[in-house]
């Protein structure tokens, strides 16, 4: 048994202002993104997964420990992130699975549609879909919030996990299970979020309804809500010194959490034991309330 509070980093973090999309590389402390403690038991043996913005972060744990419960995976993201990326397919890899890197951007609609295709004709079939990709960004205020980064972030966070999904549900079938990112912002909203927070909220009417339109066809959707986990995203968000210094000082658990804490919820809601979890949204929040 290992004492929550105290099982990952639990300090603040330092000052670092990484420019976007955020680079495992650039990122002190590292996160943990399961490399070392995901072991697994075959749990998706034979499946099929693909995962957006699955280069670092939480995207990279789900993609480890997918691999690791025997599924191939590939993975979406954007071309400067291409590193990363190489990094994780050598981590399914070295699993015994297929891994499979996809550079482009979901913001563009032919790109975001054509993974699943890409996907599917690398893999052999799509079991599991996870809609990872998102971008933030500190706001200053409603006021300061211009149109083009407002573009950005609903393009990335919502449009292109439409082009995305509609692309993917002809090719699931019963047994089939999307997952979603959104994250405790959708429930409980920074003023200086308010953008990404609008879009996570979207994101879970999304996931309600479209469990409520797959589940006759026995195609389950749910959603993950991360709290505040430590990934690259977060020293490229644009925060000061001192919101990074008390970066998940705030949960009930006091400290930030790591990627690699968020794969085993993936790995449940892509599995058949949970086979009666649709429409669900399960937070992963270090005690923080939804």
């Amino acid at each position: 048994m290992h004492d929550p509070r105290d099982k990952h980093h639990s300090d603040g973090f330092p000052p670092d202002d990484q420019d976007q999309p955020g680079l495992v590389g650039e990122t002190d402390p590292t996160p943990d993104h399961g490399e070392k403690s995901y072991q697994g038991n075959g749990r998706l043996r034979g499946r099929h997964a693909l995962i957006t913005g699955g280069d670092s972060g939480i995207g990279r744990a789900a993609a480890i420990a997918f691999a690791r419960e025997g599924a191939d995976v590939a993975i979406v993201h954007l071309p400067e992130e291409q590193e990363d990326a190489d990094d994780t397919v050598r981590l399914i890899e070295d699993a015994g699975r297929t891994g499979v890197s996809l550079a482009g951007d979901v913001r563009d609609e032919g790109f975001a549609a054509s993974v699943v295709d890409r996907a599917v004709e690398a893999l052999g079939a799509l079991d599991i879909v996870v809609l990872n990709a998102a971008y933030q960004r500190d706001r200053e205020s409603l006021a300061a919030l211009e149109t083009e980064e407002l573009d950005r972030v609903f393009r990335t966070n919502l449009y292109g996990l439409m082009f995305t999904a509609r692309a993917a549900v002809p090719h699931l079938e019963a047994g089939a299970s999307i997952i979603v990112t959104a994250s405790i912002q959708a429930f409980d909203p920074s003023p200086s979020l308010i953008d990404y927070a609008m879009t996570k909220a979207a994101q879970v009417a999304f996931v309600k309804a479209l469990a409520q339109e797959l589940g006759p066809d026995g195609i389950r959707v749910n959603a993950v809500a991360p709290g505040p986990i430590w990934t690259p995203l977060i020293p490229a968000t644009g925060w000061d010194a001192e919101r990074l210094a008390t970066f998940g000082q705030d949960t009930p658990l006091g400290r930030a959490g790591q990627p690699a804490e968020l794969a085993g919820a993936y790995v449940y809601l892509a599995s058949d034991e949970a086979s009666y979890v649709s429409g669900a949204v399960l937070p992963v929040t270090g005690g923080k309330g939804l």
